[in-house]
Order: structure tokens, then sequence, then C-alpha cells
């Protein structure tokens, strides 16, 4: 029985229930439109325990990136390949999804590509050698001979120090992350999907002919669930391999005659920024501190804030005045290896979750094949 709840809106809300997704992220929601697609006339609820979307799918960086060559390099030498690569078509499959799902005009999708600075010249060499090869792994994917290119040109055009090479990735692009999420929900009230924030799941129990959860608002019943909280999934489930990983983020307020103009990956990804209108988008810094930013608290590490504010001086707008306007930290889920981990933990529930940074890109195929799972 449900506490503190009308009639009304036990009826309404609370009753019937075919499917509810807990998480109202990218995964989440696009787990929950794609069950509408599949079965238009069920009724399905997402449950969010914040009043926007807790994690990473509100606070990223808007990065539309599939993976830069040190870091898909980097995976081969300690994942199987075939798990790298199906992972980044993945992506890249994922983009293609929310692209034609919503839109570039609503999520202000930008296809200005993505740079990968290198500190090290021995480090960019080894990449350099790699681009052939992945650009002919990619072609059926990205549609282009040249996915990747070396444009060390650029190193003086943005004003850079201390760089020792760049490579080019014409298939990038930026979006805007608020009106991403905007256009999502939008898109599940259309299909008459319903979400209900500020409701915290701390049970599921599944009993095998439905699944009982234990909210903060009482028991709510469904014939199936989906669990998409990515970074918090331990909070509910016991998995072995998905750990929380805590990303910090700062902006700067309008820059005059800012050239940095794409999305930017420093030092092997550990860092990233891209501009957003005049602006510069700075974040990372967690191999500065892996042990404390393994955390699901929303808190800033002045270590880490500390040194984003050195590299914007010294390495990326050297001689150019700045002030930082904002700063915040988000929650990505993470483990050993790259793959999203879309399995069914019980006979009615299904996880989605260990996104590993790449929510954008591989959210909304990820909540896609949780649907086709669960329908197995």
């Amino acid at each position: 029985m449900i506490s503190n709840l009308s009639f009304w809106e036990k009826q309404t809300y609370l009753n019937n229930i075919d499917l509810i997704v807990i998480g109202s992220g990218i995964v989440g929601l696009s787990a929950a439109i794609s069950y509408k697609e599949k079965h238009k006339k069920a009724k399905v609820i997402v449950l969010e325990k914040g009043v926007l979307p807790c994690g990473a799918s509100t606070k990223n960086a808007g990065f539309a990136c599939f993976g830069s060559v040190s870091e898909i390099l980097s995976d081969l030498k300690h994942i199987d390949e075939s798990k790298v690569w199906e992972t980044v078509e993945m992506r890249i499959k994922g983009l293609e999804l929310l692209r034609n799902r919503l839109g570039d005009k609503q999520i202000e999708y930008k296809e200005w590509g993505g740079y990968e600075l290198f500190v090290n010249k021995r480090h960019f060499e080894e990449c350099a050698q790699s681009i052939g090869n992945f650009n002919k792994i990619l072609k059926p994917y990205t549609k282009t001979n040249d996915t990747y290119s070396i444009e060390n040109e650029k190193i003086r055009t943005f004003h850079f120090k201390s760089i020792k090479g760049l490579i080019y990735n014409k298939r990038e692009g930026q979006i805007d992350t608020g009106k991403m999420m905007q256009s999502l929900i939008q898109l599940a009230l259309k299909q008459g999907i319903i979400i209900l924030n500020s409701v915290n799941v701390k049970l599921i129990n599944d009993y095998g002919n439905g699944v009982s959860l234990s909210t903060s608002i009482g028991i709510i019943e469904s014939q199936q669930v989906i669990v998409a909280t990515n970074g918090f999934a331990n909070e509910l489930l016991k998995l072995t391999d998905v750990k929380p990983a805590r990303a910090q983020v700062l902006i700067t307020k309008p820059i005059e005659n800012l050239n940095i103009k794409g999305t930017f990956h420093y030092d092997e990804g550990f860092y990233y920024f891209r501009n957003i209108g005049e602006r510069v988008l700075f974040g990372g810094g967690r191999n500065l501190d892996f042990k404390k930013e393994t955390t699901i608290k929303f808190e800033l590490n002045s270590k880490i804030q500390s040194h984003l504010e050195y590299l914007l001086k010294k390495v990326i707008l050297p001689q150019v005045p700045f002030e930082i306007e904002h700063r915040w930290s988000g929650i990505m889920g993470v483990g050993n290896e790259k793959m999203p981990i879309i399995n069914r933990v019980s006979p009615n529930v299904v996880c989605a979750v260990r996104m590993g940074g790449m929510g954008v890109a591989i959210g909304s195929l990820v909540g896609k094949l949780a649907i086709n799972n669960l329908d197995q």
C-alpha cells in the first residue's frame, strides 16, 4: 500500500505498471522510449531520485565522441581487440541513434571535429603510426577514409604551449547537454511515459510474477524493471565491475576573441576541454587522485581544481586573461572494461550500466539494447 497518496494518484500513476525504469538519465529515458516504441499501449514509469537526473547525464561536458587514438591504443594493450572495436562501434551507432531520434538542431550538434593533444613526443609518434590501421577499421562506420589525421600546424593556430603533437578526428562533435536532456524528457512525455522525480528506490524484490520496489514513497509494483543508474548501480545491485568515478568540470566567463573551436583531449584523455560559445569548459584530472575520486559524493577536490586552473593558464590559454564562472562535478560508472554491462540480473530485472564516461555517445544504444534483453 502506498502511504500519503490519494486514490487518484495511486490509480493514475502507480497502478498496472508494465515497466519501471530506475534512473532518468540518457540510458533510462532512452530505454523507456525504446520500450514505448515497441509496446505502444504499455504503461511505463521512470523513477528519478533527484530533482534533475543524478549522475552525469546533465553534468557532462557534451562531447559527442567515440574514442581518441591514444585511448583506443591503450585499450588494445589490455582488453580483447574484438571487444575494443565492438565498444567503439556501439558508441558510433549510439550517437547516430541519439541524433536521429532528437534531431541535430534540438541538441545543437556541431561536428567541428576533435583534437588530441600530446605532451610526449614518443607517445605521439606511437599513436601516429596507428592512424592508418584505425582509419581502415573505422571506415565502415564513419563513412570516411581519414577519420584521424595529423594536424600539428593547428598547435600554433590555437596558441597551445608545450604540445608535441596533435591528432584530429574529423567525425567528432559536441552537443548542448541541457538541451539534449530536455529533448529526451519532452519526447518521453509525448509518448505517455510518466517521469516521477525525487523518488528514491531503496530495494528491489523480484518475486517471479513481477517486481516490488521499496521506495521513499512506499511500495511500487511493476511487471518488469530496468536499472539505469550507472555509477550508482551498486546501491541497488551487487555488481563486481562497475564503480563510481567522479568527474570535475569548470567553465570560464566569456573570453573575447576566443580562438578555440571544437573538442579537445589532453594527456591520454584524462583532461578534456571545448568551447561553449566564447567560453571554455575544462574538466578531468581524476588521475591525480583516483582513490578520492572513486566516490558518489558531489563535491570538488581542491587539488584537481587547482591543477585544472594551472593547465588553463600555462597550456590552453597562455597569456589570455580569463575568469572561472562556475564549477561542478558528476558521477560516471567505470570498470576494468569499457563495454557497458547490459544483463538480466533476475527474471524480471535488467541492468544497463557502466558507460565508461561515454554516456552521450553510447547511452541511447544501451537503453535500446536493454529493452531487447528484457523482451528475450
